[in-house]
């Protein structure tokens, strides 16, 4: 079963949406066969960073409320992620344009480990305060999942999966991805945002159900007296 999750690095449902759908696969008994896809979505494209910025103010200019009002619209959010586990530092977060984090995640897929680059940079950016514009410090990043910092750093400089990140984009635009989390299964269901785990678990269940091929009725080979519900043949 395939599973592609079109998300941004710094969408904090998204990486709530990540740790429940996660849940759900725990517990899905054939998740050994269930290949999850990344796909990469940008919020804000044309965002550029203000140095010294907080993450507060940031969020506040782009709702066009008060720092305060987004400040309190992050508390909520990280009272939401402690429900799975994640402890979000809105205090340290630092505004970040994720098109270089997003090729970073293609570049990490090209090894085998896109999965552990897309929870690497999401705990970079919610839990840890690293600043992703740098690409000097995406290379860190890269090569404490096992990537060679200098095959990141010429990539990242390079734009070399710039166009893996836009063809991504371009897919999302084709299936009318207006919000993410957007999880697709067997190209054939869509869930959109952070749903339950328990929502994701029965998706699961009937996804696999559906591509399991019938098994075909017995052939009948001999046919003799027996009970049905009307009662026994005599």
């Amino acid at each position: 079963m395939k599973v592609e999750i079109w998300s941004d690095i710094v969408c904090p449902f998204c990486y709530i949406g990540k740790r429940r759908f996660e849940h759900a696969l725990e517990k899905f008994p054939h998740a050994d066969q269930v290949e999850v896809v990344w796909r990469s979505f940008e919020l804000t494209p044309d965002f550029r960073p203000i140095p010294g910025e907080s993450i507060h103010e940031s969020l506040a200019k782009k709702k066009g409320v008060s720092a305060a009002e987004g400040r309190k619209m992050n508390d909520y959010m990280a009272t939401m992620a402690k429900e799975v586990g994640l402890d979000y530092d809105f205090e340290h977060a630092v505004p970040t344009n994720t098109f270089l984090g997003h090729q970073l995640i293609h570049l990490a897929a090209k090894h085998g480990k896109q999965a552990e680059a897309k929870e690497r940079l999401m705990a970079a950016y919610y839990l840890q305060g690293e600043n992703l514009n740098e690409i000097d410090t995406l290379a860190k990043l890269a090569t404490e999942i096992g990537l060679d910092a200098e095959e990141a750093g010429t990539a990242l400089a390079n734009g070399t999966y710039a166009e893996a990140v836009r063809y991504d984009e371009y897919q999302a635009q084709q299936i009318n991805v207006r919000g993410v989390p957007f999880f697709v299964f067997e190209d054939k269901y869509a869930v959109s945002g952070a749903q339950p785990t328990e929502l994701f678990a029965e998706v699961l269940d009937k996804v696999w159900d559906e591509s399991q091929p019938a098994k075909p009725a017995p052939v009948m080979l001999a046919d003799g007296p027996a009970c049905g519900p009307d009662g026994c043949e005599v």
